[in-house]
């Protein structure tokens, strides 16, 4: 793959839904621009406004369905380490806020083995919508999700937590969905159990805008949890 261009992340905004209450939730990219034809794309991750909390938005009009039953809901805890060995995915967490602005702080694009969870939403393995964000290329070169699109349903994902305790979700769906079209209610609307999104971009390159034009999200559901 070849190198990004010298520089650093940006934020761009595109359009996220409604919510309860009249809250606006503000959907980010954080892009690196390569300087030529670049991998499969950079990470994707939502935000929120600073008055947001979880379970704030919507119902989702039309979740995935869950492949199999799911897990009771586990109470609230941070989110420490995430694995998914099909992809060779074993990374730390770090918390993602927003800026004054609304929009989400993203992870730090020099760590290429790091994923983000928005603190203010729901905790993976807590009732709602857990989102979890991670770069697929920075200027380090490829990074934590780069391989996220592949990701089958059946597939496990593995949340640790500060807890002593391991979520373990079944994945649902991979979808991609241009920016421009982005189901906000469908990612991010309230459910009435556990479930997570992992996402980040894909699709075409733009060079003219600095971005790329579309967003891979993986929908899963709680499917059981043990000790660590």
């Amino acid at each position: 793959m070849a190198g990004p261009a010298a520089g650093t992340s940006r934020l761009l905004r595109a359009g996220m839904g409604a919510a309860a209450a009249g809250l606006l939730l503000i959907y980010n990219s954080v892009d690196v621009a390569p300087a030529s034809d670049p991998g499969p794309g950079q990470a994707a991750p939502p935000a929120a406004t600073a008055s947001a909390s979880p379970g704030d938005a919507a119902p989702a009009a039309a979740t995935a369905k869950p492949a199999g039953p799911a897990a009771p809901a586990m109470k609230r805890a941070k989110p420490t380490r995430l694995r998914i060995p099909q992809i060779a995915v074993d990374a730390p967490f770090t918390e993602l806020t927003v800026n004054p602005a609304g929009e989400l702080n993203a992870p730090p694009p020099e760590d290429k083995n790091l994923v983000g969870w928005y603190r203010d939403g729901a905790s993976p393995g807590e009732r709602g919508a857990a989102v979890v964000a991670g770069h697929v290329d920075t200027t380090k070169g490829p990074a934590v999700f780069l391989l996220l699109s592949l990701l089958v349903p059946g597939t496990k994902v593995e949340v640790q937590r500060a807890d002593g305790t391991v979520a373990v979700f079944s994945v649902d769906s991979v979808e991609t969905f241009a920016k421009n079209a982005f189901p906000d209610q469908r990612v991010y609307g309230k459910t009435a159990d556990s479930q997570l999104r992992l996402i980040t971009c894909g699709g075409v390159y733009d060079k003219k805008r600095k971005d790329y034009l579309d967003n891979v999200v993986v929908f899963a559901h709680l499917e059981s949890s043990r000790k660590a």
